[in-house]
């Protein structure tokens, strides 16, 4: 008979009793991912909120409409007082950097993550990088090799949601070392919708960056995190939910597109051809709301490229210019932002916000951020002046710790270039589009950058 201890008979008799004591337990099946549409969405999280009704924001098309966006300057500021960047909740006047660093930038920080960006799950899953397409062209008279990635998110604790986000990669292939990188958020391939806009004038802003000696990436949004309401049980956000439906805190669609980007900086720092010091980030209307967004939360971005980005990007939320945060908070647009922003529609408003649009430039102090927009006819709906007060307004903690501001807190004439400062502005006199200030903000980016290698 073999020899047992008495712990080996004990355990061997509670295991009888229990009977699968012993045995391996199989996991609960993982629940499949909700499918709802974006207004079952957005009146998901409007319960969760206790919120039954919204105001509705404003109708940017029709000039006729009861509601049609406001553009008179005269009723344009209902709420003339901002908070300020330098005092805090506490009541203290911040007066040094350190108490900038320790205490007022962390409590800005979390006004945004809680009440209007969401937060960022604290253990997101790893992303693969594989390099699917490599070639040589030619740009002008820049040779340059191109390289096509797939950056695959690991998705083991929840196969049945796949993230595979799409970027390229392109570099002078004669650089004598690393050299500095522009990221942007943008197409590979535009969709349908975009195909039709009339063709970049040249030099485009791929050439004028190559010319620099930089290179340049296209990181694509929509592979990360879908753009609309219906999708935030799926992409990156829908993984980390396991495929249920946000709570109030959760991130939106920004930070999900600024989540990818930090990826992305992931796989520059592994190249030795990329100066991962030396990156710029730079959107354009949805997308130039979350390059700032982005900036404000990911300090290895060395540079900001702002363009367009209106509300919820550089804009401050307490105009009534264009779209205000009504548009923001509808069925349209709230996948952008965290679930809470939503009660700002109604029964909050704008005037109740912890932070605003300055504060957010603020964060990205003291780097370099360049805040651009076009001409009210064809850009009026994003606000140049209000963006120009949110850049003014950020200036005092430029200061304090050692940078320009933008050097006037008048809104300047259109094409008055103020890229003196560490915060830089200049409203050209296009439509919607970033292409007319692309060559200023090169200029400027290279007073950091320098040459390319």
């Amino acid at each position: 008979m073999p020899h047992f201890t008495r712990r080996a008979l004990l355990s061997t008799a509670s295991a009888a009793l229990l009977g699968c004591a012993t045995e391996t337990v199989a996991p609960a099946p993982l629940a499949p991912p909700v499918t709802f549409t974006t207004e079952e969405d957005h009146a998901n999280m409007m319960a969760q909120l206790g919120i039954t009704q919204l105001r509705p924001g404003r109708n940017g098309l029709d000039p006729t409409h009861p509601n049609y966006a406001n553009y008179d300057e005269s009723r344009a500021n209902p709420y003339p007082t901002l908070p300020d960047p330098l005092r805090t909740k506490d009541g203290r006047a911040v007066t040094t950097a350190q108490m900038w660093w320790n205490v007022r930038r962390p409590e800005i920080a979390e006004y945004f993550e809680r009440e209007i960006y969401g937060r960022v799950p604290a253990n997101t899953p790893s992303v693969r990088w594989e390099v699917i397409e490599t070639k040589e062209e030619m740009a002008g008279a820049v040779r340059t090799n191109v390289r096509r990635l797939t950056g695959h998110v690991d998705n083991a604790a929840y196969p049945a949601i796949t993230v595979d986000m799409d970027m390229q990669i392109v570099l002078p292939a004669d650089a004598a070392g690393p050299v500095p990188i522009v990221l942007n958020f943008l197409w590979i391939n535009p969709p349908p919708f975009l195909r039709n806009l009339p063709p970049e004038p040249s030099p485009t802003w791929r050439d004028l960056i190559l010319a620099k000696g930089w290179g340049y990436a296209i990181l694509v949004p929509n592979s990360i995190q879908d753009d609309n309401g219906a999708g935030l049980t799926r992409g990156i956000i829908g993984l980390c939910n396991r495929g249920q439906p946000r709570r109030p805190e959760d991130w939106g669609a920004l930070r999900a597109w600024g989540w990818g980007a930090g990826k992305a900086i992931e796989f520059f720092a592994s190249d030795p051809a990329i100066d991962e010091r030396r990156v710029a980030l730079q959107g354009h209307s949805r997308y130039g709301k979350a390059a700032l967004v982005t900036m404000a939360f990911d300090e290895r971005i060395a540079c900001g490229f702002i363009s367009s980005s209106g509300m919820g990007g550089a804009n401050l939320a307490r105009r009534n210019w264009g779209e205000i945060v009504e548009n923001l908070a509808g069925s349209g647009e709230y996948h952008w932002m965290a679930g809470n922003y939503i009660k700002y529609g109604g029964p909050l408003n704008a005037g109740d916000m912890p932070v605003d649009a300055h504060e957010l430039i603020a964060l990205c102090a003291p780097r370099p951020v360049f805040i651009s927009s076009g001409a009210q006819e064809g850009d009026g709906w994003v606000d140049a002046r209000g963006m120009f007060m949110a850049a003014a307004g950020a200036g005092p903690v430029y200061r304090l710790l050692g940078k320009r501001d933008l050097g006037t807190t008048t809104f300047p004439p259109i094409e008055t270039t103020l890229i003196d400062g560490d915060v830089a502005y200049r409203q050209h006199s296009g439509g919607h589009t970033p292409g007319p200030n692309w060559p200023v903000f090169l200029d400027y980016a290279a007073r950091y950058f320098g040459a390319g290698q």
